[in-house]
């Protein structure tokens, strides 16, 4: 048996889905979950960020087994791995971002570092890069790997954006959602398919990832209020649906006669050059719309840009008379912490230590918020005003120290 032959024998048929509008979908689907999902099982559930993640690496492993071990594309199994591995992707780069005070800066350089470094041996070992030629288990593991640097590039990105920006849930939406029609455009007009592909896919991460933030945060937030729990099962219940229809009607299935051969000539090579130029020219305009937004003052919090007063503060004893005093003194522990360390001027520990409370909070709101629904909102209301103030990109120390006074004055 000769070397060719040998290779047709340990080709497949394809192992992922054709690119039509149920991928594009379902993948924001699931990068919505990855965000809202690890926030819920994090915070919410208090099971913390290190045991998630070493939980969902170990399901990662087990769902990414399973999905290498078949021979075709398979609906379900594929999706699972895609949805497991948004999650694992976000949780990594928050262990990064919240435990290890990586900047979102350096994070953001090195994932695209290495996903640079993985496309460039996946394609000098297959020649291809493109998502319709994963036929053999190299393939396939080159593509798993870039889906997951993919995940942690895009959540540190959209993250950094955000953190630069000030944006808010909702109009955070529109920057890469404005960036995916761009590049469909490009695509239309005749740019690289396969340049095309893995833009739109690292995008579709920050997308999802303010899709899950803009339906989990609460109202005063500018959000929808739906919460972290709320947008999972939502998105989770889209995902299953889809996936159904996909798996009756086989309409993203690549069939054996349908795959393109690797490395015969595709597309136009004088108007992929030119799209090029089209796209360098969206990327310029981006980044300049991302250094005006970072130069406008944003360190105000969500009640003072939307001209509504601050909260004000509760009737004395009033929260200690309506929550259990345990919790009601873990929250103004954390918050003294906080104001020594604004104090002292060490804001990176400052916004490390404001994390805990809005684990703990997260974590307690099923059963402080039918307690007193109008305290747990006004608290609720100045945690927020805190988290704004401290996690701005150019935090200012008064509207820290009196956000920080605000809400010490309610806890009483």
């Amino acid at each position: 048996m000769t070397t060719s032959q040998l290779g047709e024998t340990k080709r497949m048929l394809s192992k992922v889905p054709e690119v039509t509008v149920w991928f594009w979908a379902i993948k924001i689907l699931c990068t919505t979950v990855g965000e809202s999902f690890a926030d819920w099982i994090n915070t919410t559930l208090g099971v913390g960020l290190n045991l998630t993640a070493a939980l969902f690496t170990v399901v990662l492993a087990a769902v990414l087994g399973w999905q290498v071990r078949l021979n075709r594309y398979v609906p379900v199994v594929y999706w699972l791995t895609v949805v497991v591995l948004s999650v694992t992707g976000t949780l990594y780069t928050d262990i990064l971002t919240d435990n290890l005070d990586v900047p979102l800066a350096l994070s953001t350089s090195v994932f695209a570092a290495v996903l640079a470094v993985v496309f460039g041996v996946w394609f000098a070992r297959e020649r291809t890069l493109s998502i319709h030629s994963i036929v053999t288990a190299g393939r396939e593991m080159f593509y798993w790997l870039a889906v997951l640097v993919t995940f942690a590039l895009g959540t540190a990105a959209g993250d950094w954006t955000l953190d630069a920006t000030g944006w808010g849930p909702g109009t955070s939406v529109l920057l890469p959602a404005g960036l995916i029609a761009a590049i469909a455009i490009g695509w239309r007009l005749g740019a690289n398919a396969v340049l095309s592909f893995w833009l739109a896919y690292i995008l579709t991460r920050p997308l999802g990832a303010n899709l899950g933030d803009w339906f989990a945060s609460p109202r005063v937030d500018h959000g929808l209020g739906v919460g972290t729990a709320g947008t999972s099962v939502i998105f989770l219940a889209a995902i299953l649906a889809t996936v159904v229809f996909l798996t009756r009607t086989r309409a993203d299935v690549i069939d054996a006669d349908q795959r393109p051969r690797t490395g015969a000539p595709t597309g136009n090579p004088a108007r992929e050059r030119i799209m090029l130029g089209y796209y360098a020219i969206v990327a310029i305009l981006a980044g300049t719309l991302l250094v005006w937004a970072a130069g406008q003052p944003h360190a105000a919090s969500a009640n003072e840009e939307d001209g509504s007063p601050a909260p004000a503060t509760a009737a004395p004893g009033q929260v200690s008379a309506h929550f259990p005093l345990v919790e009601v003194a873990k929250f103004r522990t954390i918050t003294q912490d906080t104001q020594a360390l604004v104090q002292a001027g060490k804001q990176a520990e400052a916004k490390a230590r404001i994390k805990d409370l809005e684990t703990v909070w997260d974590r307690d709101e099923a059963s402080l918020k039918p307690l007193d629904g109008s305290v747990w909102k006004l608290l609720d209301g100045q945690i927020d005003e805190v988290l704004h103030a401290i996690r701005a990109s150019h935090p200012d120390p008064a509207t820290e120290t009196r956000s920080l006074a605000t809400l010490l004055a309610t806890l009483g």
